[in-house]
């Protein structure tokens, strides 16, 4: 039987059942697991052992009552510290950042309660979520857990080294161009980046979207009938669907699915020669499971992806021109450059032309994936990258040059998951991302189960 700390939620819900698992005894190994792994680590913000306990026991006496209040009542889950939840700091990865205590619970973290799971505590990131990176003023350094000197990459770093370290079974990040997926390519995960508005968030902002990252989409689908459900705060909620997504998340038959293959977005980073053979492998498998698969023409230039860039780059550079010195002297000097060296002198037009350039990504990308059922590419065009990094190419000019597989899907409102395939030739984790039609989360799912299903035998996770 594997460790408590690594058994999946559906397995924890079982054994909850039969009685043969308390979520008291599964808490304490989880804890034990993060206070073994994170001096290592660091993907803790806060752990919330004293409050995490309490709850496990909340649960271990509805289960004995046989009044469980859903299948993941009484699972250790952690979120990331920009999901806010009552009576603890949000300071967004930075040290310029809050430490006072928020007042409420944000949508995701009111939901995961009311479903009973046990809240062990909250998951770094970056300065503002805006690198794609473990690096952070006020957290210090993420560590991959598949090799400690390797990147989890970001935003949501802390969710993805806590997931593939063991520290229980269900994580939630956040994602605004590849926050959640590109540290699940990274780090051998599930990820779902969610239609926008599927899962409400607050605030909402273009884009933004919180995602579930775990080692199976099984977990992901138990966890998404709880976190879907709906919450005024979020104006961009998609109307609220009752699906049991684990229900129905088995039996697709990839036969006759149509699924366009884009191995090159001619944007960005080039694509690391193993990162493309392990999609096309992906690719083959399908195939020979009676897919329909076709080459897809990339629908990215690089004038999109540099109007994105644009786009957040003056986004962060208001936000920077709202602190007093001490504060930005407080932000990693790699973000204060990269949303100061030319947002500081954009012009209004500057600025509605990159918002352009993101309506036209937007626009290609639903004409793209349409003329297909699902679209296979590469998360990341890159493997793992070294932990200190703060970007793959460490140029705060060309910060964002890999997330051109990512980003469009989050402006044109579409779900995307990452799921792991294989491996480098140095044992690490290689993702692929399935892409769907807009609002048909269910699907992507359900296809990225198929994959789960293809995929060559995968490695032990790890242990740091």
């Amino acid at each position: 039987m594997p460790a408590l700390h690594d058994l999946s939620a559906a397995e924890l819900s079982v054994a909850y059942g039969r009685r043969d698992l308390s979520p008291v005894e599964v808490a304490e190994a989880v804890l034990a697991r993060i206070e073994a792994c994170e001096p290592r680590v660091n993907a803790m913000f806060i752990v919330s052992r004293d409050a995490a306990l309490a709850a496990a026991r909340e649960a271990e006496r509805r289960w004995r009552a046989g009044a469980a209040v859903s299948p993941i009542d009484g699972v250790p889950i952690t979120l990331k510290e920009n999901l806010y939840t009552r009576g603890d700091p949000a300071p967004i990865g930075t040290a310029a950042g809050s430490l006072a205590p928020r007042e409420v619970d944000s949508p995701v973290a009111a939901r995961v309660r009311e479903a009973g799971c046990v809240i062990v505590g909250k998951t770094t990131m970056p300065d503002f979520g805006m690198l794609s990176s473990g690096t952070s003023s006020l957290h210090g350094i993420t560590r991959n857990p598949w090799r400690l000197d390797r990147n989890p990459a970001g935003s949501s770093s802390g969710a993805a080294a806590a997931a593939a370290a063991g520290y229980g079974p269900l994580h939630v990040g956040t994602d605004i161009g590849g926050s959640v997926r590109l540290p699940c390519t990274h780090t051998g995960l599930f990820g779902l980046k969610p239609s926008t508005g599927r899962i409400p968030i607050d605030p909402p902002y273009t884009g933004r979207v919180a995602g579930p990252m775990t080692r199976t989409a099984r977990d992901a689908a138990m966890l998404m009938e709880a976190i879907t459900r709906p919450d005024v705060r979020d104006w961009m909620s998609l109307p609220y669907q009752p699906i049991d997504y684990a229900a129905q998340l088995d039996g697709l038959s990839v036969r006759g699915v149509r699924i366009g293959l884009m191995l090159d977005m001619k944007a960005g980073l080039p694509v690391d020669p193993e990162v493309r053979a392990n999609c096309e492998a992906a690719a083959r498998a399908l195939a020979n499971a009676g897919a329909i698969v076709e080459p897809a023409d990339t629908f990215m230039t690089p004038a999109m992806l540099d109007g994105m860039c644009a786009f957040f780059e003056a986004r962060s550079n208001l936000d920077l021109a709202a602190m007093t010195d001490a504060q930005r002297a407080a932000v990693l000097p790699f973000v204060v450059e990269w949303a100061t060296w030319r947002a500081s002198a954009f012009t209004g037009r500057d600025v509605m032309a990159g918002y352009g350039q993101v309506m036209a990504m937007r626009e290609a990308a639903v004409r793209a994936v349409g003329a297909f059922d699902y679209v296979l590419s590469p998360v990341s065009p890159v493997p793992p990258y070294a932990a200190e990094l703060h970007s793959p190419n460490e140029d705060p000019h060309r910060a964002l040059e890999h997330i051109a597989f990512t980003v469009a899907y989050n402006m044109s409102d579409q779900p995307a998951a990452s799921v792991n395939w294989g491996y480098t030739s140095d044992g690490l984790p290689i993702g692929v991302q399935l892409v769907g039609q807009r609002f048909d989360d269910l699907g992507t799912m359900r296809l990225a189960r198929a994959v789960e299903l293809l995929r060559p035998a995968q490695k032990p996770w790890p242990n740091p």
